[in-house]
């Protein structure tokens, strides 16, 4: 039997003018050379050249006073290392040097895709058969730097999406740092990075079971001032620094849209990346309570680390590291309900072979049983998941990518027993989308691929990437899937 896929023509695009802030710096020397300038400049001269930069910038930011300040206050330790009294500076001075030490960043200059897609918490004032829905993407700008961007919709009836405007301004969240750390695990984790204990020992002995973030740096400062540090210390710590700085929050305004809010790259751990992050909606049968979180690849730019983040509003992330023997490798992906009692979760520990693991910890994964292995041409070069599977009741429905000749991208589905996933109902032998013509050109080419799909009207709503550029959805009907899926029993 032939699956319809009814392709919508609605596109998302990268769009350059979706502008952010950040902070910008050529290091000490330069910084220095700024400064003596800016300092012979006087007052009239600063207020000048403040009012220009606000006149052509304000309209594109929220806050830049607040903005000019904080990024004044970064360069701070410059400022008095040459000399310079920091509060003898006047407040329009500091905001000049804040703005020669920012720049903007357009967050989906170069691509918006592997898109994600979950049922928005709010679903009053809508009409039957409709459902408002929460879209995430992958924004890649300058430098290949990927983040986490939002768009919010509404579904209607007749499966039809509609965009709600999106907001004016876009803008980073303010990060704060976790305020308790559990020795043991932190332990563990450095154990699984390989970091050799030896080195470690010394200022771990020295910290409380529970510790705060700057109690660990002060102790790592203060091993740093010992005379003899062997360059094996020196890498142990930073490496420890990394992980540190891959526990965090953040906090957005209350007063953005959600197109508005940006998860960028903020701590070292993912200084090059956020990528492909799969949202899904767990519930949790407990306490009948609902949380969102997303599955994503932090990437430094050398090594990537698998993390966590949650948020019951979309104001607030908590971001952590997965931790264990399964949490390795890009792909993984949480079901959203547990299984006899346990969390569940998809992964591809060795790049190439579909995984799952269970486990009474949402952030430690171990033991991954072997799920399924490529068996048809389309996907013989590795597969791997396109999200969280999706719970109906004939089983776990899960949306699968595999890549074949020529690293062409394609998009499969399976169906797994509800009560034990590793027993595979059914599994399409051919793929149920692949790159169309028009689909074929892009950022790497020959790609479709998705970071989750759901269900509404008795139909998969699948949105996917277009050749890692831009994004649109396909529409398939679930009773003739599952019917395909019943017939393709292996």
């Amino acid at each position: 039997m032939q699956i319809p896929i009814l392709r919508k023509d609605i596109q998302f695009f990268p769009d350059p003018s979706r502008v952010i802030t950040r902070f910008f710096s050529n290091g000490e020397l330069h910084t220095k050379s700024l400064l003596q300038r800016v300092m012979m400049l006087d007052e009239p001269q600063v207020r000048l050249i403040l009012e220009q930069t606000l006149r052509e910038f304000a309209g594109r930011h929220r806050n830049l006073f607040e903005v000019f300040h904080r990024h004044c206050e970064q360069i701070n330790p410059i400022i008095e290392r040459y000399g310079i009294p920091y509060d003898q500076l006047t407040d329009q001075r500091k905001m000049l040097l804040g703005a020669y030490s920012t720049m903007e960043y357009a967050v989906e200059a170069a691509a918006l895709f592997n898109p994600s897609i979950v049922e928005d918490p709010d679903q009053t004032f809508l009409e039957a058969g409709e459902k408002r829905v929460i879209l995430s993407f992958r924004a890649t700008g300058e430098g290949h730097i990927s983040s986490v961007v939002f768009r919010r919709a509404i579904l209607d009836k007749e499966n039809n999406l509609r965009i709600v405007k999106v907001g004016k301004h876009i803008e980073m969240a303010e990060i704060i740092h976790k305020n308790l750390y559990d020795k043991k695990r932190f332990i563990t984790k450095m154990s699984e990075m390989h970091i050799p204990e030896k080195y470690t020992a010394g200022f771990m002995e020295t910290l409380p079971e529970k510790f705060e973030y700057m109690m660990l740096l002060n102790s790592m400062d203060r091993m740093l001032e010992k005379e003899f540090v062997s360059a094996e210390q020196r890498k142990a710590i930073v490496e420890i620094t990394w992980l540190i700085d891959s526990y965090y929050d953040v906090q957005f305004q209350g007063d953005s849209d959600l197109s508005e809010r940006v998860i960028f790259p903020l701590s070292a751990s993912e200084k090059n990346g956020i990528e492909d992050a799969r949202f899904v909606r767990l519930y949790d049968e407990d306490d009948h309570s609902v949380k969102v979180y997303a599955t994503y690849t932090a990437f430094n730019g050398q090594t990537i680390l698998p993390k966590l983040l949650a948020t019951k509003d979309f104001y607030t992330f908590r971001m952590m590291p997965l931790l264990g023997n399964g949490a390795q490798n890009k792909n993984l992906a949480l079901f959203p309900r547990k299984i006899n009692g346990n969390y569940a979760m998809l992964a591809r520990v060795d790049g190439i072979n579909n995984y799952i693991m269970y486990s009474s910890r949402i952030t430690v994964w171990n033991n991954p049983i072997l799920l399924q292995e490529p068996e048809f041409p389309w996907e013989l070069n590795h597969m791997g998941n396109c999200g969280s599977p999706l719970w109906t009741p004939e089983g776990w429905l899960l949306i699968t990518h595999g890549v074949g000749p020529m690293r062409r991208y394609c998009i499969g589905v399976s169906l797994l027993s509800l009560s034990d996933p590793t027993q595979v109902i059914g599994r399409l032998k051919e793929p149920l989308l692949v790159p169309l013509e028009r689909e074929r050109e892009g950022y790497v080419p020959n790609v479709v691929y998705s970071c989750g799909a759901l269900i509404h009207n008795d139909s998969l709503i699948l949105p996917y990437a277009i050749s890692d550029y831009a994004s649109s959805y396909a529409v398939i009907s679930l009773p003739v899937l599952m019917e395909v899926l019943r017939n393709n029993h292996l």
